[in-house]
Formats: C-alpha cells, sequence, structure tokens
C-alpha cells in the first residue's frame, strides 16, 4: 500500500449562484448538484485517481448517504476496509455555495467523522505498517489527529498534515513531527496569527512556523500556485492561468497529486509543480471529486497545453 489517508467523508450538496446572499436575503439558485466528498476522501480519490494505491481510514453514519460514499470510494479504487459506519449517527454534510466567479462558502456539519478516534488507528496498525506516507487533515477529532502522527512517528512512516479546514488548537509541537506541513493562506494567517495579504507577508509567516521546527512546509497559494519554504530556501510554483469554474475541493487535489508523485519518487519541487497543475485543471470543472482527472487525462492534458 502506498498511502494510508486517516481522515473524513461527506455529502456535498452544491448551489451554483449568481452571487452569495446577503444575511437574511433568499436567493433561488440556478442548479444543485450532490457529490461524494470530505477533505479525506477528495484527498484519497485524487491520489487513488492518480494511480497511487490508497487505504482510507474513516468513518460514515447509518443513514442513506453511507453505503453511497463507500461505493463511491471503492469506484475510485481506494481501500475502504477501515470505513466503517456509526450507528445512530448521520453521516457527515457539507452545504456549499459556488457563485459565478467560482467562489464559495462552505458549512461543515462533521456527523460520524466526530468518531474516528485512536483506537481506530490502534485497530487498524497492521495495514497501517505496510503504508508508505500517512496522510492527515483537521475534520476529525484533534486527539486522532495527534495520535496518528505519533504511530507514524514510532513506525518510520513520513505523515503529511494538510491543516485544514484551520483550527486555532492545533498544537505546532504535534505538526512539527511531520514530514510535510501544507496550509493554505488563510489557515497559515489562523495558526501564526500573522497577516498573509501579500507574498512577503506569506514568507514571514512560513519563517515562523519554520521556527518550531517545520521541515518541509508547502504553502498553497490558490490562482497564485504554492510556496515551498523550509530553512534553507524557498521555490514559488506559479499556477497555470485557466477558466476556473469551481474551485471547490481544488486544495484536496493539490495535496492527493503531492502524496502521489512524493510516494512514486517524485522529488519535493516538481511534485508541487505537478500538484499546482492538477489542482488548477481541477477548477475548470464542476464539483470537487468529480473535477478530479484520471492520470491520463492529466497526461494528456499537459501533453497538449502550451508551455509558459
Amino acid at each position: 500500500m502506498d498511502i494510508a489517508v486517516i481522515g473524513s467523508n461527506m455529502v456535498d450538496l452544491i448551489a451554483y449562484i449568481d452571487r452569495l446572499p446577503a444575511l437574511g436575503e433568499t436567493l433561488e439558485a440556478d442548479d444543485f448538484a450532490m457529490g461524494c466528498g470530505g477533505k479525506g476522501a477528495n484527498q484519497a480519490v485524487a491520489a487513488a485517481r492518480l494511480g497511487a494505491q490508497v487505504m482510507m481510514l474513516g468513518k460514515v453514519g447509518d443513514d442513506l448517504f453511507a453505503d453511497n460514499t463507500i461505493a463511491n470510494l471503492k469506484r475510485a479504487g481506494v481501500d475502504t476496509r477501515h470505513v466503517h459506519k456509526v450507528p445512530g449517527v448521520s453521516s457527515g454534510v457539507a452545504p456549499i455555495m459556488v457563485d459565478r466567479q467560482s467562489n464559495n462558502r462552505i458549512l461543515i456539519i462533521p456527523g460520524a467523522n466526530k468518531h474516528l478516534l485512536p483506537a481506530d488507528i490502534d485497530r487498524a496498525a497492521e495495514d497501517l505498517m505496510r503504508c508508505k506516507l500517512i496522510v492527515l487533515q483537521l475534520e476529525i477529532p484533534l486527539q486522532t489527529v495527534y495520535h496518528a502522527i505519533a504511530f507514524g512517528n514510532a513506525a518510520g512512516i513520513p505523515v503529511l498534515l494538510n491543516p485544514a479546514p484551520a483550527n486555532a488548537a492545533l498544537d505546532l509541537d504535534h505538526a512539527c513531527r511531520c514530514e510535510y506541513f501544507i496550509p493554505n493562506e488563510s489557515e497559515l494567517e489562523l495558526i501564526t496569527g500573522l497577516p498573509v495579504h501579500s507574498l512577503d507577508e506569506v514568507h514571514t509567516a512560513a519563517n515562523q512556523l519554520l521556527g518550531h521546527g517545520l521541515h518541509n512546509l508547502i504553502v498553497t497559494l490558490g490562482s497564485r500556485g504554492a510556496l515551498y519554504v523550509t530553512r534553507d530556501s524557498h521555490h514559488q510554483a506559479v499556477a497555470p492561468v485557466v477558466d476556473a469554474v469551481d474551485t471547490t475541493g481544488a486544495g484536496d487535489a493539490f495535496i492527493g497529486c503531492f502524496a502521489q508523485s512524493v510516494v512514486g519518487g517524485m522529488a519535493v519541487i516538481p511534485a508541487i509543480e505537478r500538484s499546482v497543475a492538477y489542482a488548477a485543471l481541477s477548477v475548470t470543472r464542476r464539483g470537487t471529486q468529480a473535477s478530479y482527472p484520471s492520470g491520463e487525462d492529466f497526461r494528456r492534458h499537459h501533453a497538449s497545453a502550451p508551455s509558459r
């Protein structure tokens, strides 16, 4: 097994609208779509579609969404032996609004994801030991995230932490034990308490985190690409210019592609460049997982794309 994703499953309820409503305002939506999401599942699906062997540890409810969520992961090629139902609990749900400028607002209802506990990691230990990389996010309890980091450290398995959604309670002592730490700008701002309105400010905030002992810090910058910062150097990967339709899940596309790239033996900077391109392609399509191209589609797009 290449990658173990320990994280969330959600059902995305997506409304496509002209503009985001004001406080107390009711608007009619142009269109609606329902899809499988959750940061953990999104990242697992992206990596699997690119050819990685991926195992998912997660929880779903015992409602009408549960079987479809598990079936969707299986169709994407994700190993679901450690995705379990929680009796009497709803599955995680994420209502999402997307306007014509592809801006989005998301509400997360964790549901069963809150029931993914350290004991679940211990039960999956034998299978986890066979993985080359553990991938984590923050849509599950922090105690589970910390336990997974400790497990990876003890087993000599590199850990990638995507601190999303942003959580001010995240303990940097635990985060610094990860091989890869990948926030976006808003998450970096919350974690450091520093502004990130310019690239110089992003550098300053990133350097503060490096002072805590992080090794590989990658800040995703949306349409500006991503910034890789270490104690000795930095590198900005520039995103290709695309016609964005829906940016939902683009960060997860980046994480999934990066995880698949590094377990495949790619160096960090080329992996970041590749992941920026993959995420950019995903925003040209509607939906979250539905927007993630397969490895073949991605290669074909790259072969036909003009060089910068």
